[in-house]
């Protein structure tokens, strides 16, 4: 339970240090002092979202502390546990708010985010204000109330996870089919690609060396020629060659006797250039002896080039790009087949999470249909305590349009009512007056909080719109909660005020140049006091200072 709240800098309190006990607090106050203001703080704690406003003008940050003691809470202990933040003594939940709008939380001085303290929060206190008479109108509130009273919410929670998955695997599935004719033919079209491919076995450095010997081939006869042209002018020309004139020239120089010593030199230059000649034309004649053309050869080199640029203009790339092609067309074949695979896998999942989400399903309504009577009973019997006499109430179950898994389940949930005796059900949102809603949300309230494993509960100000001798009952109602836990009730009525095991007063304290909020236990005469307070106004008089006796005196008996 809340066993401890300090408050600093938060709206228009400076400084506030509350020890909290067992059983039924109540908060009171004039108009205006401030009474919601430290369930407020206590909200920041249990991760609401702030902003700079909430920090008191003139000061640099908020800061509010709250401390719990988690003997009675094993699944706040497990929570924390859990993530390593649990700690000998009480769990300490902080935020700090600064005047420039930053937010930091920690628990057990542990920094964490704002979900975080929201989470463990949840476990810790449940918090109901007037604001849920409005939001007692939605169906989806209804659905809510009747899964916390039958402490289903865990499974409520399975049951939504479910459905959003299978939601999300049958969008892939559909996506994936609505493509499967494309991927079919495109499947086609890349298997008869890749059979060219393959069948064409272009090896690595193929086409290079096909090109050079096509290119050595188709200039052969353009060689040969050559080679005879040379073998003709060197040496087999009647009309005259080089080896004719070589010799007849070392014959002219040969005949003169004591040559000068630069014609002996041209003689040997000429000798040798005869002898080069010689060697020249045999060379020749071997390579024309045995030269080749292969034109067999020739014509297999040039239908093997024909059919690789044919298919490297059909794909649009270069000759040596397509080994690339190949693999490229090979990876989009491969994932095409993962598609296939995926589509498989898919649907063998969407029938595992349809299998799944029917038996969650399935248990949450069981759960559901017998809770209902059971709610429905508890709130009327209350309603009907609380100036309603004669009106009833009833948990309708209608089942949700078929074909999609709902989130929320197989059944929408509503609330009927009867305001009065004699007119039929109908649901809530169009029959009940302001007062008749109050009484109902809270009739609706005390029973789900009966049933919460939360050791704490906040009532603020749900008795608003209710008088009289209802206001004594809804008191007593609210005693009976805080007989098996922790209740703090901020209340405006004497009766609800009458029952409380303490009572807290919320009063400004104004000084020379602020005002500011504070918060003060009353022993048992300023308890009396303020009730009378309470039931007279500003002027306490014997009549009413002795009525309030009689109603804390009627209380504790």
């Amino acid at each position: 339970m809340l066993v401890h709240l300090s408050v600093h800098n938060y709206a228009i309190v400076e400084h506030l240090d509350l020890e909290l006990k067992r059983g039924m607090s109540v908060i009171s106050g004039e108009t205006g002092a401030g009474k919601s203001i430290m369930l407020d703080a206590l909200g920041l704690a249990l991760g609401d979202r702030a902003d700079s406003s909430v920090v008191r003008i003139g000061a640099d940050k908020a800061d509010i502390l709250a401390s719990f003691d988690l003997d009675d809470i094993p699944d706040a202990r497990a929570w924390l546990a859990e993530r390593d933040m649990d700690s000998e003594g009480p769990c300490i939940l902080r935020r700090v708010i600064t005047a420039e709008g930053r937010s930091r939380g920690y628990i057990n001085g542990t920094p964490c985010p704002q979900g975080d303290l929201k989470a463990l929060g949840e476990l810790l206190i449940d918090i109901h204000s007037q604001h849920e008479h409005q939001s007692l109108l939605k169906a989806d509130t209804h659905r809510r109330l009747l899964d916390e009273y039958s402490g289903s919410q865990e499974l409520a929670r399975q049951v939504q996870l479910a459905a959003q998955r299978w939601r999300q695997t049958r969008q892939s599935l559909e996506r994936l089919s609505n493509s499967s004719d494309e991927q079919r033919a495109r499947h086609q079209l890349l298997s008869y690609q890749l059979e060219e491919l393959e069948n064409l076995a272009l090896g690595e450095h193929e086409l290079e060396q096909l090109e050079h010997e096509h290119k050595n081939l188709a200039s052969a006869e353009q060689l040969l020629g050559a080679c005879r042209q040379v073998m003709e002018l060197c040496s087999e020309s009647d009309a005259g060659n080089v080896l004719s004139a070589l010799t007849a020239s070392l014959q002219r120089l040969a005949a003169f006797q004591n040559q000068p010593g630069a014609l002996v030199e041209a003689i040997n230059l000429l000798a040798s250039a005869q002898i080069q000649v010689e060697e020249a034309m045999g060379e020749l004649n071997r390579f024309v002896d045995h030269f080749d053309a292969d034109p067999e050869r020739q014509q297999m080199l040039e239908e093997r080039l024909d059919t690789i640029y044919t298919l490297a203009r059909k794909h649009r790339v270069q000759p040596p790009e397509l080994p690339g092609l190949h693999q490229q067309l090979l990876e989009e074949l491969e994932n095409l087949n993962a598609d296939d695979e995926a589509v498989e896998r898919l649907g063998e999942e969407l029938a595992a999470y349809a299998r799944h989400y029917e038996e969650k399903a399935g248990e949450l309504s069981r759960i559901r249909q017998a809770a209902a009577e059971q709610l429905a009973a508890a709130v009327e019997a209350e309603i009907q305590r609380l100036g309603m006499p004669g009106g009833r109430f009833s948990v309708q179950l209608k089942p949700a349009a078929e074909g999609e898994y709902q989130p929320f389940g197989l059944e929408q949930v509503e609330f009927l009512v009867s305001a009065n005796p004699g007119q039929p059900l109908r649901p809530l949102a169009k029959v009940a007056s302001g007062g008749e809603l109050s009484r109902i949300s809270l009739a609706i309230q005390v029973i789900t909080a009966q049933t919460s494993r939360v050791p704490t509960l906040v009532f603020d100000e749900v008795d608003v719109g209710i008088g009289g001798p209802t206001a004594e009952i809804v008191g007593q109602l609210l005693r009976r909660l805080g007989e098996r836990g922790q209740v703090l009730t901020v209340t405006h009525l004497p009766q609800v005020a009458a029952q409380g095991h303490h009572h807290l007063f919320v009063h400004k304290a104004r000084g020379s140049d602020e005002t500011r909020t504070a918060v003060a236990e009353l022993d048992h005469g300023g308890r009396i006091e303020e009730i009378a307070r309470m039931l007279g106004g500003v002027d306490l008089t014997e009549q009413s200072l002795a009525h309030a006796r009689q109603m804390v005196g009627a209380a504790q008996a």
